[in-house]
């Protein structure tokens, strides 16, 4: 076999680099097109040759790259920089945290595709940036070499070997997605990408599994032994820290932008929406027992038990019932969409605003898979790191305002869903039990909105008459969990 040798010779011309390879066999020389044409402060163009199966190497010598914010989806075109995680002069690797943007939809932690030094940073901290636009400037590494397979193809014409050349591509997908999909034994090359140039999502790999198994079902909670709550006596206090207002008698001015941007969206949207409100009071005097009980288990399992998902797995078995509730109409109210999921929305009042994210598939999650999923959204969103899929796909909401105070409430429809209900605070008030007698009753008060458009108020009340027969006799839940 005879031996190649490969002379790479480099011509600078007009402003632009061109790596020319020579191939020596037997003392002939060929000339063959630069499988790689560099310009600054733009990427790379590659030429892949037509009849040979080669691997290729791209040589960046001290390269300037602008690193561009790309297409985070969801329609969002401009985000805001909350955090940067480098500096001037800092040496990042691939997949590097580079900053934190905050659209009006999410937080997104924005990671490294290339390995070098940062030049410059474009933003300052609360600043807009817009997609597409630079990000950072970033200086490649000399001499870095990024090898990648070129699949044999035949000498056709332009247009077959362009097609060809995009089914010889690599399958796009984050590490996190191939991790997903080796979990699953699922081959990336038989799944079809919706992101950007084909790229593998998420929500591609658990689509194709629900296509192969019929259903998704959420991990289960793993138990792990955690030692006993400590006693109250050793428990501390924590004292809340706050800071003084400080009075500067000036007006201040300043844009609307990440999560009170999008509500000015949603709210404007509901205007649309011809509401009508129920309402109605629970007595959880059993659930409170119930709660108590489970609380203990839940804490040997490192889960924190609230009543929330009590009222979120009591709603999804209601909606089983009224699937109406569970549903969305399009923008001129000429069709119903009947949502298979019950995605059910949970409003948090967090440090950014109002948020509400979901938890998916509530109609196959038990209480504790829903409270462990309560546990980590609450966990995310006090730390403003809720992502994309965390805050979209709902399909009806749930909203405590009982947690910050208050009894009665007017909630507001999230379109394009058709209902929202909103818990009071729990009270311990007197009541009067079937023999008359005066009892001390744990009374938590409802409020419900629907869209009188499709909803009528005959519907909402028998909803809510059976989301309550639940929560009063908890038992009742047995009957209809499957």
């Amino acid at each position: 076999m005879a031996a190649v040798r490969v002379l790479r010779t480099w011509s600078q011309t007009a402003g632009r680099l061109i790596c020319v390879r020579y191939f020596q066999t037997c003392g002939n020389i060929h000339v063959l097109k630069p499988n790689y044409v560099s310009f600054f402060g733009y990427p790379s163009f590659k030429y892949s040759h037509p009849n040979q199966l080669l691997k290729t190497t791209a040589a960046l010598q001290g390269q300037i790259v602008q690193f561009k914010l790309s297409d985070i989806g969801e329609g969002i075109r401009e985000v805001t920089v909350k955090e940067w995680y480098v500096k001037e002069g800092d040496t990042v690797s691939q997949f590097d945290s580079i900053c934190e943007v905050q659209s009006d939809k999410a937080s997104v932690t924005i990671t490294s595709r290339y390995d070098g030094v940062i030049k410059k940073l474009y933003y300052n901290l609360d600043d807009i940036a817009y997609v597409g636009k630079p990000l950072v400037d970033i200086e490649t590494e000399a001499l870095k070499d990024s090898e990648e397979d070129v699949v044999e193809t035949p000498a056709v014409s332009h247009d077959e070997h362009t097609h060809q050349e995009i089914k010889g591509q690599k399958t796009l997908a984050t590490p996190a997605v191939r991790r997903l999909a080796m979990e699953n034994n699922i081959k990336l090359s038989e799944v079809v990408g919706s992101g950007k140039d084909g790229r593998i999502l998420k929500e591609d790999i658990l689509s194709y599994l629900e296509k192969q198994t019929g259903a998704i079902l959420p991990p289960s909670p793993k138990a792990e032994i955690m030692p006993p709550p400590p006693k109250p006596k050793d428990r501390t206090i924590p004292i809340p820290i706050s800071k003084p207002p400080v009075f500067t008698g000036k007006d201040r001015t300043e844009p609307i932008k990440g999560f009170h941007k999008a509500m000015v969206k949603t709210m404007s949207a509901a205007l649309n929406i011809p509401h009508f409100g129920y309402c109605d009071e629970v007595d959880l005097t059993e659930l409170v027992k119930l709660r108590e009980e489970l609380k203990p288990i839940a804490f040997a399992r490192g889960i924190k038990l609230s009543f929330m998902p009590f009222f979120l797995k009591a709603a999804s078995l209601g909606l089983l019932q009224f699937p109406i509730l569970n549903a969305s109409v399009d923008e001129n109210c000429q069709n119903i969409t009947y949502k298979a999921s019950h995605n059910i929305g949970i409003a948090m009042d967090t440090e950014q605003g109002l948020i509400v994210p979901n938890v998916k598939n509530i109609q196959i999650r038990s209480i504790f898979e829903i409270a462990t999923e309560l546990n980590r959204l609450q966990k995310l969103g006090s730390a403003g790191q809720l992502s994309t899929t965390d805050l979209t796909g709902g399909t009806f909401t749930l909203s405590n305002i009982g947690s910050i105070g208050g009894t009665y409430a007017r909630p507001v429809i999230l379109p394009p869903e058709v209902a929202i209900g909103a818990v009071g605070t729990i009270k311990a008030l007197p009541r009067f039990n079937k023999k008359g007698e005066v009892y001390k009753a744990q009374i938590m008060n409802v409020s419900w909105s629907a869209d009188h458009r499709i909803i009528d108020g005959a519907t909402m009340s028998r909803f809510s008459n059976l989301w309550k027969s639940y929560l009063e006799n908890p038992a009742f839940m047995l009957l209809d969990l499957k």
